[in-house]
């Protein structure tokens, strides 16, 4: 699968863990930075790793920030993005069972707290059920679409 990835100066170091383990288990990974542990914005990244998920140059994504929530805020203004943040591996069992989340987004602060492995495994193995949930993303969908049309 291809994964595009990214995280701010506080996701670095996490950041080059996770691409060695994607690496390890088969997946072609897209590093989109940051490249070092300097001071940068959250958004860039997110951005980066949305535009690819959201225009299908990756299946999915992963971001990583001091908290995990600034980073999906910021990929979730990405037309075709569901991102959320996941703790713990029934979080993200759900994100993609009912949410078909396409973009995780991972604490730097919690990371050493939970079984990443896991956690990946889980995101990645776990299938959208589709059904009602289906038809919810439909209408989230059609919220983005008419978003685009609103002024203020």
């Amino acid at each position: 699968m291809r994964i595009a990835i990214g995280a701010d100066h506080r996701g670095f170091q996490a950041k080059g863990q996770l691409v060695e383990h994607l690496r390890r288990s088969g997946h072609e990974v897209d590093d989109v930075g940051t490249h070092s542990p300097e001071s940068c914005d959250y958004p860039d990244f997110a951005a980066a790793v949305g535009q690819r998920v959201g225009h299908g140059q990756a299946e999915r994504g992963i971001l990583v920030c001091g908290s995990g929530v600034g980073v999906c805020i910021a990929a979730n203004k990405v037309a075709g993005v569901r991102a959320g943040v996941c703790h713990d591996t029934r979080s993200a069992e759900m994100s993609r069972r009912h949410n078909d989340l396409n973009v995780l987004c991972l604490s730097a602060d919690m990371i050493d707290r939970v079984p990443l492995d896991e956690l990946l495994r889980v995101w990645f193995e776990t299938p959208f059920e589709g059904g009602r949930h289906a038809r919810r993303l439909e209408k989230i969908r059609q919220m983005e679409c008419r978003s685009d049309k609103v002024t203020r």
